[in-house]
């Protein structure tokens, strides 16, 4: 894991937010459960939930919110039990909506497949098949600024999904945020963190404690 960089003396107060997208999900159907209740972690899920608990153990964590959805809750668990915190709830770490939730979307079969699912894939740029970028980036944005409020002066950990973490960092970055979703940098369990001198960021860094996984696999 790359380590956030060190407090500098004389600087502003430093708070990192460390957006993390959840573990692997138990999925033998291959759907897109999008926010869908019920789906939980998998046991791999559960052993990279693990992993970065134990890879932010001597980190100064006095704050962890997750997404309301199982999977995001299981994944926050092993950090709050670490570091004796409660976990809160804020409904903007939640999946993005999506029009074909509940379907599989694999290229070559399910819904994609099937004409009158067509039309919703008409603009890849708000999207049109589902909540649009801005609005996924902006409430976002909302929950990392609650969280570093929260924590300021030490660390808080934010749980999500792949898109909404994916969406604010590009946001962040000042890049468009219609992208091609085989190229994002959002693996399970992976930490996209999130460095302020008192409310400005002044660095990101993306790390994969729990090691790498392929991007394209969303529903994972």
């Amino acid at each position: 894991m790359t380590e956030a960089p060190a407090t500098h003396p004389h600087s502003t107060t430093r708070t990192i937010v460390h957006v993390l997208r959840h573990g692997e999900v138990h999925n033998p159907k291959g759907i897109l459960y999008g926010r869908l209740p019920g789906f939980k972690l998998s046991v791999t899920g559960q052993a990279q939930a693990k992993a970065v608990a134990d890879s932010l153990a001597g980190h100064d964590i006095t704050h962890v919110v997750a997404s309301p959805l199982l999977r995001a809750q299981e994944t926050a668990g092993p950090i709050a039990a670490a570091h004796g915190l409660t976990i809160a709830e804020d409904e903007n770490l939640i999946e993005a909506g999506n029009e074909f939730e509940g379907l599989r979307v694999a290229v070559g079969d399910g819904a994609l497949r099937r004409p009158r699912h067509w039309w919703k894939l008409r603009d890849p740029f708000t999207p049109s098949w589902g909540e649009p970028y801005l609005q996924i980036a902006h409430r976002m944005l909302a929950a990392v600024n609650a969280a570093r409020v929260e924590a300021v002066g030490h660390e808080a950990v934010c749980v999500s999904h792949q898109l909404p973490v994916w969406t604010l960092r590009r946001f962040l970055q000042g890049d468009r945020l219609w992208h091609d979703p085989r190229n994002r940098q959002c693996g399970l369990a992976s930490l996209t963190s999130l460095v302020y001198e008192g409310d400005q960021l002044v660095d990101l860094v993306y790390s994969e404690p729990a090691g790498a996984s392929d991007p394209r696999i969303s529903g994972a």
